[in-house]
């Protein structure tokens, strides 16, 4: 327990006003105030929050938090390149099958699902490209996208290794390399 926690009433005071004792507060005074005729129920939707007070016990999204927290620049890159892929692909798609499919194709915001789906690699099948040059672009896409698609696996399991092998050079001793048990 933490000793700014020990004093009976002001530790109490300290504690009431934590994130996760207000999260507590909002889940259950919906409940409590509906004897006093308020109706509250749509703060009902907070107690998903208390979700977040298992991070405590959990060491294992201790870690996820960490790799996330450690590899965040990464992600962020891949991401933007992916929502650029998407955009370029769109575009590309719209301008290259258009003209052979205006009511498919009608715009590049409605392409955007086609190279979604193209590019997770689902391809549903309700809209493909029929010309040449639309095949081509769908080719190269469905390509690149497998490739770009599994870089933010490759960084989050390489984040989970780096963050497991630091714990463990944590637990052990600088001087003669055995365990430190805690």
């Amino acid at each position: 327990m933490l000793e700014k926690y020990h004093h009976p009433v002001t530790g109490r005071l300290r504690f009431t006003v934590t994130p996760l004792a207000l999260i507590d507060l909002l889940a259950i005074l919906p409940f409590y105030l509906t004897f006093l005729g308020i109706d509250l129920r749509f703060l009902r939707i907070v107690r998903i929050l208390r979700i977040a007070k298992l991070s405590r016990y959990l060491s294992s999204l201790h870690l996820f938090i960490d790799v996330l927290r450690n590899r965040k620049e990464e992600l962020i890159m891949t991401t933007t390149v992916l929502v650029l892929l998407l955009i370029i692909s769109s575009s590309m798609m719209y301008y290259a099958e258009h003209d052979a499919q205006a009511d498919v194709f009608s715009g590049i915001p409605a392409t955007m699902w086609w190279a979604v789906a193209t590019l997770t690699t689902v391809g549903y099948g309700d809209i493909y490209p029929v010309t040449g040059l639309g095949k081509l672009f769908g080719t190269g896409s469905a390509i690149v996208g497998i490739g770009l698609f599994a870089l933010p696996t490759a960084i989050l399991g390489s984040g989970f290794i780096e963050e497991i092998n630091k714990r463990k050079e944590k637990q052990t001793c600088p001087h003669c390399g055995k365990s430190i048990h805690q």
